[in-house]
């Protein structure tokens, strides 16, 4: 069933999700500095681009450096990708069957607008007792 709803997502909005988030992440590792946004970018197209069937998780070393880097995240490039969300989530509830679509980029808006001090895991090899902060 997720290889299903992945490729269902996966044409009808997956892969230009991921595209944006290729973009910000080539933009982001353009400058040295700025190198760690770029793979949090890449790491997260590859979660928009074949979601369902992952986890996301906290991670427990997360400390201030994540916080700061999710603050300057946001202001560059998180709201721009969330609006990406929306604005894709909007077009696919149009149809009944995009219905849950929509509800999924919904869901995703969170870890895109903060991605740092968090972990894309697949969803059957939660440890017992672990509590995602969404799965797909």
């Amino acid at each position: 069933m997720r290889a299903i709803l992945n490729i269902i997502w996966l044409v009808f909005g997956g892969l230009w999700l991921a595209l944006g988030y290729i973009l910000a992440g080539i933009v982001a590792c353009i400058l040295i500095v700025t190198i760690p946004f770029g793979i949090a970018s890449f790491r997260m197209a590859g979660y928009a681009l074949w979601p369902f069937g992952r986890a996301v998780i906290r991670k427990p070393e997360a400390g201030v450096g994540s916080a700061l880097g999710n603050v300057i995240w946001f202001l560059v490039a998180g709201l721009w990708l969330a609006i990406g969300h929306v604005t894709t989530a909007i077009a696919q509830a149009v149809t009944i069957v995009g219905i849950p679509l929509a509800v999924a980029n919904l869901k995703m808006i969170p870890v895109t607008c903060v991605p740092f001090g968090k972990e894309i895991v697949d969803s059957r090899y939660l440890a017992p007792g672990t509590r995602p902060l969404h799965s797909l």
